[in-house]
């Protein structure tokens, strides 16, 4: 597992991927960023707090959308690893799955607010399992694009803070698509009981999200047109044997360093996840003291803090890893958000709001750095699974991990809304109890940091260094030549 501490590495220019081709593809992270995050933001504001929605039901039909999200997957990351056309196997399906995407995402909110609870349930489910498919098509081949743009092991690392950078740009809508609901364009009126301003979330829900499915039809477009698919001859060329299905669900888990890999992002994503909505009542609840309006233009300001951190966070890891390697940058980054999240206790305080933005910052600075690595460590995977399978199955690996992904977000989604109920949470309440209050702000500091701690000690045995890596790209390229 040694890994030489300082090691300058230059591309060669045969390797790098044309700036135009990173900034687009980084674009195309908007599909997922907006179609699948959006959602799952909104859903607890729009169908609970203003709906009146019990948030154990909206637990409930997300997590089984996930599992529903999770099985299109690889039935969609097969149909793109085995596709052959004079477009490639990615860039087809990102053209139909971006416009599907796009148009389907304000469709989920199209709800009536006289339905009853059951009713409004029923909508959830269903239109987000109509819509499952519709991400599958786009998010499969984008991320096993991503896995086949460079051979080089550095430059693996700089695409992908290329779309970490841009990442953190494009979620700043999801940040204020609260706030924006909470507009005067949807001003309704004065609530006698609070005093405070009503709006029309639904309505304001529907407008965002058709400007968001807009650009991502857009995007998606800009990415079928720019991105070329570099690897894609060569699996044309030696007619390379079709990927089963049974190769996204079970075969590549046999990979050690995949298997280990998942481990890493479950541990982040399951943590963050379960408490997602956590942070967010907590600023609406104990920081602005019930006042949803100004709880979600914080919640705004923290969005915006959280991207200024992961664009600090994004190149200090890309450094990291020139200098150290990839599994000594990550370690360091993962040690570093153990100690955010757990700082959430003090820096979440409704005497000094603004210290909250110090707390998103650093979250944001460790998540973004840790996506980077994860992206750019899973492409190095790819080159040593080539080695025994003699296959370029990005398609299967993206679809495994996904739907190993996917199916803990269930499980979480379902939990999160469980875990709200169980700290006493109470829509119904314009004010909270503070037992429930610090049931809240206990549980969203300690769950991401014992997740944090897992995805440590992992990383600790990770085995594909930057030597390893340099042995097997020699090998690669004498059995089947370069690409």
């Amino acid at each position: 597992m040694s890994e030489t501490k300082s090691q300058s590495h230059v591309v060669a220019p045969e390797d790098r991927i044309p700036l135009r081709s990173k900034v687009v593809y980084g674009l195309g992270v908007a599909g997922d960023m907006w179609g699948h995050w959006l959602y799952v933001g909104l859903a607890y504001p729009v169908f609970n707090l203003y709906l009146k929605v019990n948030p154990l039901y909206i637990g409930l039909a997300l997590m089984i959308t996930r599992l529903v999200d999770a099985f299109t997957d690889p039935i969609l990351a097969r149909f793109s690893d085995n596709a052959r056309t004079r477009w490639g196997r990615r860039r087809p399906f990102i053209l139909v799955g971006s416009i599907l995407a796009g148009l389907g995402l304000p469709m989920l909110f199209m709800a009536s607010s006289h339905w009853n609870e059951t009713q409004l349930f029923w909508f959830i489910l269903i239109s987000a399992m109509v819509y499952a498919p519709m991400m599958s098509c786009y998010n499969m081949p984008y991320y096993s694009l991503g896995a086949e743009m460079t051979p080089d092991y550095n430059e693996r690392t700089n695409l992908m803070s290329f779309r970490g950078m841009i990442q953190k740009v494009l979620e700043v809508p999801n940040f204020y698509a609260f706030r924006f609901t909470q507009t005067a364009l949807f001003a309704v009126g004065i609530d006698a009981a609070t005093g405070h301003m009503t709006y029309n979330t639904l309505q304001g829900a529907r407008v965002f999200c058709a400007i968001m499915g807009a650009i991502i039809v857009v995007i998606g477009i800009l990415n079928f047109a720019f991105v070329k698919e570099r690897y894609y001859h060569k699996v044309e060329s030696t007619h390379q044997a079709k990927v089963s299905l049974k190769e996204s669900f079970f075969t590549t888990l046999k990979v050690k360093p995949f298997l280990m890999i998942v481990v890493i992002g479950l541990s982040f994503n399951m943590g963050s996840a379960i408490v997602g909505q956590l942070g967010q009542y907590t600023t609406i609840f104990y920081v602005a003291g019930g006042d949803q309006q100004v709880g979600s233009s914080w919640n705004g300001h923290m969005g915006l803090a959280a991207m200024f951190g992961a664009l600090l966070g994004v190149p200090m890891i890309n450094v990291l890893s020139r200098r150290l390697g990839k599994r000594r940058a990550l370690m360091i980054d993962i040690g570093f958000g153990i100690a955010a999240f757990l700082a959430t206790w003090w820096l979440y305080n409704p005497a000094i709001p603004w210290m909250q933005l110090i707390a998103s910052g650093a979250i944001g600075l460790a998540g973004a750095a840790l996506w980077v690595m994860h992206g750019s460590m899973g492409a190095d995977v790819m080159d040593y699974d080539e080695i025994s399978s003699h296959k370029r199955r990005e398609g299967a690996f993206s679809a495994c991990g996904s739907w190993i992904m996917k199916a803990s977000s269930a499980l979480t989604m379902f939990i999160s809304g469980a875990i709200l109920n169980l700290t006493g949470f109470d829509a119904q309440k314009a004010q909270q109890s503070v037992e429930t209050i610090t049931n809240i702000r206990l549980l969203f500091a300690a769950i991401p940091a014992a997740g944090l701690a897992i995805a440590l000690f992992t990383v600790f045995l990770y085995p594909l260094t930057r030597e390893r890596m340099s042995e097997i790209r020699v090998e690669l390229e004498a059995r089947r030549g370069k690409v």
